[in-house]
């Protein structure tokens, strides 16, 4: 499932999300031999102001996500995050201020109850390393058996955009590697 958000009714506008959810949907959609990898996978694009992703649907397509029983659940989102002393937000397009958003702590407990065998959160947004630690004063994280994060940035860092449409940074990074293209500069194994 990918959620990418370009539109923010108050915060700046992103230009390359759902593009860069298109590419990794893409990337994901299909094998090497060209059969189905993911049978329902679904989209929620913030484009525009017409077709913007309200919280409401961001978490409930989340927690939907969660919920189902697959072999696999993988969860993908570009747009916004933002941090304060509660915690991580992913940021819904209707977000005035951030905390307003979807927890990540809401993330993380839909995922660790599932009932699927291995869930799977990508994030391109800032402060995502936050999702592994989010309990900071404990310093301890509440990943269970079968889960897998990837985050574009740590609890501290910015994701960046490419810019004028173009694909983040990481996200680029992401479809190249799952497409097996190699980087200037990529150590080789031996």
């Amino acid at each position: 499932m990918d959620r990418r958000i370009d539109h923010y009714d108050v915060f700046t506008p992103l230009q390359g999300c759902v593009n860069d959810a298109r590419s990794v949907a893409g990337v994901l959609g299909r094998h090497a031999n060209n059969d189905i990898n993911f049978q329902t996978p679904k989209l929620l694009l913030g484009e525009d102001q017409y077709a913007s992703a309200s919280r409401r649907e961001l978490r409930s397509s989340i927690e939907a996500l969660f919920d189902d029983d697959p072999d696999i659940a993988l969860l993908y989102f570009a747009g916004h995050g933002l941090i304060d002393s509660a915690g991580g937000y992913l940021c819904s397009s209707d977000c005035q201020d951030g905390s307003d958003g979807v927890p990540l702590v809401d993330v993380v407990n839909f995922a660790r109850k599932s009932k699927a065998k291995n869930k799977i959160i990508i994030l391109d947004s800032c402060h995502g390393g936050i999702l592994g630690n989010y309990q900071a004063d404990t310093g301890t994280a509440e990943i269970d058996e079968g889960m897998t994060l990837l985050t574009a940035s740590s609890e501290k860092q910015y994701s960046y955009e490419g810019g004028n449409g173009a694909p983040g940074v990481f996200t680029n990074l992401l479809v190249d590697a799952l497409e097996g293209k190699r980087q200037a500069g990529a150590v080789q194994a031996a």
